[in-house]
């Protein structure tokens, strides 16, 4: 997924972008991709312990679902990383300067909320966890906007349609809450990318992502993962071979 894709600002739109992604807030969760091969047809409910010397599998259930959201998180975050340690970033126009600078204060948090969230979930048995990704982003041009803010785009509309379709494979209420407010969190930073980076006054909501009906799309983890593989960003192998399917009824 590298991407090459090629104001006067009044403070007024200054404020109204700014407050649009504070409504996000440092609350809780959003974002994007990364995994190798994914199976909806394991229903293994619980985390699923990694064979010595094999890749770490996400596991199965509830859990599963969130050390994918959490391998999400550590792309985002470490994307809005080399970012913010970017020549682009340090003569940005001030606006897109601010909102770049939340997005990476949100992903941050959004990763560790999910470290913290698993830990809790597997009793503090860190090899259920889902280790420290690392990436390699040498594709991507930090001292060029159109290949931060198009990467951007890209990783941020992703995750608003990833989260859509890891929703339906959610068992526990109180995390199908939490995937809402991901996904929330993810459409705000989407849009706010889309109005800084694309000419015309409603591509924040534009109809390459949105449908006849108004509706974002929802992907299935397997097709997330398909798309995203061939970006050559993760460079920890890892599987996701008990994702649940999704609920039914």
């Amino acid at each position: 997924m590298k991407v090459e894709v090629s104001s006067e600002t009044h403070s007024k739109s200054n404020n109204s972008r700014r407050k649009f992604l504070k409504m996000g807030g440092l609350a809780v969760v959003g974002s994007s991709l990364l995994l190798y091969g994914c199976s909806d047809d394991d229903d293994i409910s619980g985390p699923v312990t990694p064979t010595p010397g094999e890749p770490f599998d996400l596991g199965s259930g509830d859990v599963g679902i969130l050390n994918y959201a959490y391998a999400l998180e550590q792309l985002e975050a470490e994307f809005y990383t080399q970012v913010i340690a970017g020549s682009y970033f340090a003569s940005a126009d001030p606006e897109e300067k601010l909102i770049l600078q939340d997005l990476y204060d949100h992903e941050v948090i959004h990763r560790e909320f999910f470290k913290a969230a698993i830990t809790g979930a597997v009793g503090g048995d860190m090899s259920k966890v889902l280790p420290e990704l690392e990436f390699d982003f040498s594709g991507v041009d930090f001292g060029s906007r159109d290949a931060v803010l198009g990467t951007a785009q890209v990783l941020e509309d992703t995750g608003v349609s990833a989260y859509n379709g890891a929703g339906a494979r959610i068992e526990l209420p109180l995390y199908l809450t939490i995937a809402g407010k991901i996904v929330s969190v993810e459409a705000r930073h989407a849009a706010a990318i889309r109005s800084i980076y694309l000419p015309g006054n409603t591509e924040f909501a534009g109809d390459d992502v949105i449908d006849a009906n108004g509706l974002d799309p929802a992907t299935p983890p397997a097709d997330v993962l398909a798309a995203v593989v061939a970006t050559g960003f993760l460079t920890t192998p890892f599987t996701a071979n008990n994702l649940p399917a999704p609920m039914v009824g």
